[in-house]
């Protein structure tokens, strides 16, 4: 859904972006960010019927030159992916329910977060959805409410989409979006169904609510 890899490189950008972290790319020790698993718990899903896929670790590592020398920085995420098939009738049975929860870490520099994500609202995680989920279009707001997700409230947005499937058959679905802070960690999980299904609202903010950190990897 949301890819690690573009979660990192927008936080490796931030280090070489913000001033006042420019003194810790010297040296020759790599500079390694990475965030600890995170996942749903596993009861919650097979609940709502969803399996899955494990979790995945996405290295991203970059080399910066900073006043004549180079600095390696590694950013480590975690991504755990679910998938419900559900059943679209006349276009048969297809993988369209999707729950994504994505650890990225914080990346803190003399005490200063500069993971760009923590300052992102759902809006903006939700453009991030789109252009990583192909064939997501008409991105719209429906709703937004607060949700007790690892011991925080956080607030959960609602948005309206076109997805295309298989056989370029369009369908409209709902996306949920959300974001907190944990420990050292930004938690991202998203959620995508099919709006004919009206009972799969409750499936994908349980799984949000059953979120654990740090996971089992």
């Amino acid at each position: 859904m949301v890819s690690n890899r573009a979660l990192a490189a927008l936080a490796l950008t931030a280090l070489v972006l913000t001033s006042g972290c420019l003194g810790v790319l010297t040296g020759e020790e790599s500079l390694r960010f990475e965030s600890d698993p995170a996942a749903t718990d596993a009861t919650a899903a097979s609940s709502a019927g969803y399996e899955t896929n494990g979790t995945r670790t996405l290295e991203v590592n970059r080399t910066f030159s900073v006043a004549g020398q180079e600095r390696r920085v590694v950013a480590s995420n975690h991504i755990t992916t679910y998938e419900k098939t559900l059943d679209l009738g006349f276009f048969g049975e297809a993988k369209l329910g999707v729950f994504t929860v994505i650890s990225t870490p914080a990346v803190e520099v003399a005490g200063e977060t500069l993971n760009p994500i923590g300052d992102y609202s759902n809006d903006r995680l939700v453009r991030l959805v789109q252009s990583e989920y192909q064939g997501l279009s008409d991105v719209e707001q429906v709703s937004s409410r607060n949700v007790q997700i690892l011991g925080e409230q956080a607030n959960v947005t609602k948005y309206s989409a076109t997805a295309t499937v298989a056989n370029n058959q369009q369908v409209d679905v709902f996306v949920h979006v959300t974001k907190v802070r944990h420990g050292d960690d930004f938690i991202v999980s998203v959620g995508v169904y099919p709006q004919q299904l009206g009972g799969e609202e409750d499936n994908i903010l349980e799984l949000m609510r059953a979120i654990e950190h740090p996971a089992e990897a």
